[in-house]
């Protein structure tokens, strides 16, 4: 199949069930947990909404990346997280309500601000030769109709049929990992100059990676949080959701060069993530206060 049919066909389709999958996994509750007991929570989206774009925005400068890849930081950076954090925050005896939690208010916060977040970072690294504009509104209703209509349809097939969502919650995760692993490599054999490509984005996706994971992990402790929800919070910071940011980048945005740096830190992720489970996994788990 070409790039160009994986853009227009399959990929809207794939987003639409994958986040329609994460769907399958919430509930309403899920979202009053912020009200009743803000601390955590709090802290967590703090990191996930203002701490990563700030942190992925000095990278960006710091490693003088040109253009299209300091943008492609940023397309990363203003994402959620995704179904693997939950995973992941689960295997490494983390609060996973609480992950679920900043996931899912994350997922859609998201919307109104990746808009916002890209728009400026085009102006700032592309400036007046920007070869693509991302109008707010329409993106807006773009982002939409792939995240929010398909995370409250999954919610009311819970609601409705808890069963069946419980059958459908895992080949859902499956297909998330498999189509991620196919976008990478459809994102990779579309770039002519991938050594140069995978030499310049791969620092500063990698040091983003371990550098929000890291300060995460240090929030928590400064604000006094539970090990498990430390735990939580450094995995919701290092952890983004790499399908959302291939899809914005090669569906929305229609470039290859912007999706390098999402190739990179969503191979590496796992290797983090694998760390944190090996780390913390084995431990006896932790009673968290949510």
């Amino acid at each position: 199949m070409s790039g160009e049919a994986l853009k227009e066909l399959l990929l809207p389709v794939a987003l639409f069930a994958i986040l329609f999958g994460m769907g399958l996994s919430l509930r309403p509750a899920d979202f009053l947990r912020v009200i009743l007991s803000p601390k955590a929570k709090l802290v967590g989206l703090g990191c996930q909404l203002v701490l990563l774009p700030v942190v992925a925005f000095i990278l960006a400068l710091a490693f003088r990346l040109p253009g299209e890849l300091a943008v492609g930081l940023m397309v990363l950076a203003a994402c959620p997280g995704g179904a693997t954090s939950n995973v992941i925050t689960h295997l490494a005896r983390g609060d996973t309500a609480l992950s679920v939690t900043v996931t899912a208010i994350s997922s859609v916060v998201c919307v109104f601000t990746i808009p916002w977040i890209i728009g400026i970072s085009m102006d700032y690294f592309l400036g007046g030769a920007a070869a693509i504009r991302l109008p707010f509104w329409k993106t807006l209703a773009q982002l939409t109709a792939v995240t929010i209509v398909p995370i409250i349809l999954g919610m009311a097939l819970k609601g409705a049929q808890p069963a069946l969502a419980a059958r459908l919650a895992r080949p859902a995760n499956v297909f998330s990992l498999a189509f991620l692993a196919a976008i990478i490599v459809a994102a990779v054999l579309r770039e002519d100059d991938l050594v140069h490509q995978f030499r310049v984005a791969g620092p500063a996706a990698i040091t983003l990676n371990i550098l929000t994971m890291s300060l995460g992990f240090a929030v928590g402790s400064l604000f006094g949080l539970p090990q498990a929800q430390k735990i939580t919070i450094a995995i919701e910071a290092g952890i983004q959701n790499g399908t959302l940011a291939l899809g914005i980048s090669l569906g929305l945005l229609e470039s290859a060069r912007i999706a390098m740096p999402s190739v990179v830190y969503c191979l590496f992720m796992f290797l983090t993530g694998g760390c944190m489970i090996a780390r913390y996994g084995r431990r006896t788990p932790l009673r968290p206060v949510s």
